[in-house]
């Protein structure tokens, strides 16, 4: 089991709080790690792997010039993966995985080109989104290092935008201050 899952199942469970996950190159590996968390069930509502481009206009609402544009490997596909699946399976946060694991590369992207993505619900302390973050990362391996690497990135990611509000969590806090492992 994965302790950033654990501990990103265990901060939403404090804060009363869900998680959606919309996957493509990972192909469910996110969803597998958060619930092989004991007590996932009361935060994770569900995932959807579109895996094929058209799932991620059609299930996701992935904007159809954004992708015909730029494919489905871009930082703002990514965001809207994250939106869309938390809007679709009405979740506080949603977190998003697109790119290329290989072994051939995808819509012009060199293989390890990955886009993770959280979108969260509005801090009532500053009006902003509490998501709407996307990390853009270059990975070395083989397919199954780039997505496996892709899974600890975006909850990792969550992690760090879970921990960084207010949530009088000090583990949380050291948490964040030690890399989010």
């Amino acid at each position: 089991m994965n302790s950033t899952a654990a501990d990103v199942v265990r901060l939403l469970t404090v804060r009363g709080e869900t998680l959606a996950v919309a996957e493509s190159l990972t192909g469910g590996l996110v969803a597998a790690d958060i619930t092989a968390v004991s007590g996932a069930s009361k935060v994770f509502r569900g995932s959807v792997t579109a895996y094929a481009t058209e799932l991620k206009q059609g299930l996701l609402g992935v904007d159809a010039a954004l992708l015909a544009q730029r494919g489905a490997v871009d930082p703002q596909v990514a965001a809207q993966m994250a939106a869309g699946v938390r809007k679709a399976l009405d979740a506080d946060w949603g977190i998003a995985t697109t790119g290329v694991a290989g072994p051939e590369p995808q819509d012009d992207k060199p293989v390890g080109t990955v886009f993770v993505a959280v979108d969260g619900p509005l801090r009532a302390d500053s009006g902003s989104a509490g998501g709407g973050k996307v990390e853009a990362l270059r990975l070395n391996g083989d397919r199954a290092e780039i997505r496996m690497e892709s899974v600890r990135s975006v909850l990792a990611l969550l992690l760090r935008e879970l921990a960084g509000e207010h949530s009088g969590n000090e583990r949380a806090q050291d948490t964040e201050q030690n890399g989010g492992f």
